[in-house]
């Protein structure tokens, strides 16, 4: 996974972009025409396919291209060579479109406990492998970001705006509820964390700490705060909220299933 902090947000954009594209009837039957003959198709078939005009089928054509779910170029049909100009071809790309409302980030979850499987030390189980997994993660997009940003010196109340705006891009809906604190609305993993709440919820607590880390924030941390409906991680300064942590960690399986 590329440790560019800005990509998800980039991407969550560009498939609503796709799936508005999508929405015009002509359009969405030449996207799947052109999907399913497996080789580039002129204008005039992909317009044949479902009965417009050539112009009209360009311009539909061409919002295809502009969202991202087509690309077209210059060639001859069947790499048969005519005089003249060569017609303008279309052809899918490989842009798969996920979008989900609430954002959900199964993809994140899946590629981190791959990595914890291909690096599962010796002296680790696979739930220890999958914690190092996913605060190393977060542990990078805090470094990246806080390259691109170059914020220097970072406190609590700016750590965690920091933080915040670094969440947001991964589905978290960060809540500010005071100056040093901040709560997570939507967990990205939702449901799979209700199958498995104590590895899953385990790893979104390592991931937001690795991010606090790799912003080299200071003086917060990332507490288990379960609440139903929500990520069950808290942000706020260090030495703060451990005993509603110990106390809802008791009852967090049943908070889960309440959820489920």
């Amino acid at each position: 996974m590329a440790s560019d902090p800005t990509a998800p947000a980039y991407e969550a954009d560009r498939a609503i972009d796709s799936v508005s594209a999508l929405g015009e009837d002509s359009r969405r039957r030449m996207f799947a025409f052109i999907r399913r003959a497996g080789r580039a198709v002129t204008r005039d078939e992909a317009a044949a396919s479902v009965g417009i005009s050539r112009k009209l089928a360009a311009f539909h054509l061409d919002k295809l291209v502009d969202a991202g779910l087509l690309r077209a170029r210059y060639e001859s049909p069947g790499g048969i060579r005519k005089v003249g100009r060569k017609p303008k071809v279309y052809e899918p790309t490989d842009a798969q479109i996920t979008v989900s409302i609430p954002d959900r980030r199964h993809e994140l979850l899946a590629d981190l406990l791959l990595e914890a499987v291909l690096t599962e030390g010796a002296d680790e189980s696979a739930a220890q492998a999958a914690m190092r997994s996913a605060e190393h993660r977060g542990r990078q997009l805090g470094e990246a970001a806080r390259e691109a940003t170059r914020p220097g010196r970072l406190g609590p109340e700016r750590g965690l705006t920091a933080c915040e705006r670094l969440l947001e891009q991964y589905g978290y809906e960060p809540v500010r509820q005071s100056p040093t604190r901040l709560r997570l609305r939507n967990c990205p993993f939702h449901p799979l964390a209700a199958k498995a709440p104590e590895l899953v919820c385990g790893m979104n607590k390592a991931f937001v700490s690795g991010c606090l880390h790799g912003l080299q924030a200071s003086g917060l941390e990332a507490v288990l705060v379960p609440e139903p409906g929500e990520c069950c991680v808290r942000l706020g300064p260090n030495g703060t909220d451990h005993d509603d942590a110990d106390h809802d960690d008791a009852d967090h399986d049943d908070v889960m299933a309440q959820d489920r």
